[in-house]
């Protein structure tokens, strides 16, 4: 039996995504740099370390008004998934070695998942956004 499958995945994502609101983007925002460092030191979530940044930069073009080419839904399962990671006391505490960020990275896998065409529709933009005339 799997200790985190990916239903209870899914429930924790819907419950954390139901609970943002646009205010809640601000703050989550200014604790980039803590979650970016949680992902570089832990070995399950470090391999979501580009798709998180990428989560990150939609998340402040949408803040910003740059970009609103995506679904509230979209915005608020990404914002979700970044909450939930920052949670030290989440489903399975992070302290607990060994399986503690099972459930961050469960979170954020299903996450990706999830609104994976609204973020490579949010890169395609970016890309095209970024280039020099």
């Amino acid at each position: 039996m799997a200790v985190f499958s990916k239903r209870t995945a899914e429930q924790q994502l819907n419950q954390e995504a139901g609970k943002v609101r646009k205010d809640d983007l601000e703050t989550l925002l200014q604790r980039q740099e803590a979650i970016e460092a949680k992902v570089k030191s832990s070995g399950r979530l470090q391999r979501f370390g580009t798709d998180i940044k990428l989560m990150f930069s939609l998340i402040r073009d949408y803040w910003n008004g740059r970009y609103r080419a995506v679904p509230w839904k979209t915005i608020a399962a990404v914002a979700g998934a970044l909450l939930y990671v920052l949670n030290p006391l989440d489903l399975i505490p992070d302290l607990i070695f060994g399986f503690g960020l099972l459930d961050d990275a469960g979170v954020v896998a299903l996450c990706l998942k999830l609104v994976e065409s609204d973020l490579h529709k949010y890169a395609a933009w970016k890309e095209l956004s970024e280039k020099p005339e």
